[in-house]
């Protein structure tokens, strides 16, 4: 019995038509690192700060799942590139170029020679850092033969393991994918050495049918998604390998009790990608993690990357010492506390954003309005905003008031004393080119506290952005 493995592009598909925010980018692989996927795919680094952040999360959030992501056909692409997954469990290199001749001019505007010389230097390149290294030929079913057969015999001269082809516009059938894996075979016996994959648009709606057909061809790596988006199914196959796949010896390791369930999931929240908000831990989750003084600096500088924070050495030197002084006195810290120990002490700056003054009114009728006046450098700045709540208005009325819009990775609240004049800790995260900055502040006026921690946030970073 052979095993199949499945590599989930969801991300690589979304990307362009759906604006999914860090956070949830983050949560999808989760989802996705449940299901015992073999890896999960990503587009190539374009911005680096943002991108090379959620790459190096990602990496410290997810378990055995093997993150890929594509590198451009320079060195340059290269070494970025790994310098965000090196530290990953389990990463791999991707060299994606169409192969047609048709997309080989109007996508990577080269012809076949150059596209050649440039697949065997980026390949080169991946190699001498990692043998973990993939090669994609696009559109690899409308290709020249002879051109496709000089290219596969570049890349299995090189060495590379692992090799994908490609049905870029899903108009085969499932028995003329088997005749193509065919004449491959006879024309490259050396393919049987190395692992090879398959992707499958669904123009006909007949990708998960070429994909057990690719399967029964000796495909051992399926790449698609667990959502309806126009290719092959993943939950589809895995339900048809673990039904039929003992009459053609091949098996998958996903968790399929788990699959419906977390489909769900997935498609709801890339359906709602972008307009989701942030929401309170559920029980269960990671924030139920607690810290002892037995816990090494290697750990909590980890527990930071995990919440999304990219701090300094002397940010992350300071707040391991005030860990060590109170687990030592309390004898644990909560991941929850720890968030809220980076918020309050971590990067500590002069107040661009000062004189915050608000009023915020309510009507069941009319929602939520609020009234925002805050000095920027000397420089008054008023505006009116309307929310569904009184946190939503206010934060609103501050995005109008500094003239621009930042990604809110994170809200919380909660009482920190008793009693009718109880305070209330508010602790915000908002993130700005990938990195996360986060603020805390603490009052009888939950509202007050909520506003002045999104300053704290919004204070540091634009001094982050004035010492760039």
């Amino acid at each position: 019995m052979e095993m199949i493995r499945f590599s989930d592009c969801t991300l690589q598909q979304t990307e362009d038509s759906l604006s999914l925010s860090f956070r949830e980018k983050l949560e999808l692989c989760k989802h996705l690192d449940r299901l015992n996927l073999s890896a999960v795919e990503f587009q190539p680094i374009r911005r680096q700060k943002a991108d090379s952040l959620l790459i190096k999360s990602v990496c410290s959030a997810v378990g055995d799942t093997t993150i890929v992501v594509p590198v451009l056909l320079s060195e340059e692409s290269v070494s970025v590139t790994w310098n965000a997954l090196r530290s990953g469990r389990s990463v791999r290199l991707q060299v994606r170029v169409p192969v047609s001749s048709v997309q080989m001019e109007y996508l990577a505007h080269l012809k076949p020679a150059a596209l050649l010389s440039a697949v065997e230097r980026t390949l080169r390149s991946c190699l001498a850092l990692t043998d973990q290294v993939e090669f994609v030929a696009e559109d690899a079913t409308r290709a020249d033969s002879d051109f496709l057969n000089q290219i596969l015999s570049l890349v299995l001269s090189l060495g590379v393991p692992m090799i994908t082809l490609q049905d870029a516009a899903g108009s085969m059938l499932p028995e003329e994918v088997s005749a193509f894996f065919a004449s491959l075979y006879a024309a490259l016996p050396a393919l049987e050495t190395v692992a090879l994959g398959f992707d499958c648009h669904s123009a006909l709606n007949l990708a998960d049918a070429c994909a057990v057909a690719a399967i029964r061809s000796g495909v051992r790596m399926i790449k698609g998604t667990m959502l309806d988006s126009g290719s092959i199914s993943i939950a589809h196959v895995a339900r048809v390998l673990e039904a039929k796949g003992s009459e053609f010896g091949a098996f998958a390791r996903v968790n399929t009790a788990q699959l419906r369930r977390i489909a769900s999931q997935i498609e709801s929240l890339c359906r709602s990608g972008g307009n989701s908000s942030a929401q309170p831990p559920r029980e269960g989750s990671d924030r139920d993690i607690i810290f002892t003084p037995h816990d090494t600096q290697e750990s909590i500088r980890s527990a930071t990357v995990r919440l999304g924070y990219d701090l300094s050495d002397e940010d992350a030197e300071k707040i391991w010492s005030m860990f060590q002084a109170i687990a030592g006195q309390k004898g644990q810290m909560t991941l929850h506390e720890l968030d809220a120990l980076i918020a309050a002490e971590a990067m500590q700056v002069p107040p661009a954003y000062t004189d915050v003054r608000f009023t915020v009114n309510t009507a069941s009728s009319l929602g939520a309005m609020a009234h925002m006046r805050i000095s920027f450098r000397g420089q008054e700045l008023r505006s009116t905003a309307a929310g569904d709540g009184v946190i939503d208005a206010a934060f609103h009325a501050i995005e109008q008031a500094i003239g621009r819009h930042l990604e809110l990775d994170d809200f919380q609240i909660q009482t920190v004393t008793e009693g009718r004049e109880a305070m209330g800790e508010a602790l915000v995260k908002l993130r700005s080119d990938g990195r996360l900055f986060s603020g805390r502040s603490v009052s009888t006026d939950i509202v007050g506290a909520s506003i002045m921690a999104y300053i704290s946030a919004l204070n540091k970073i634009v001094f982050e952005e004035d010492e760039a």
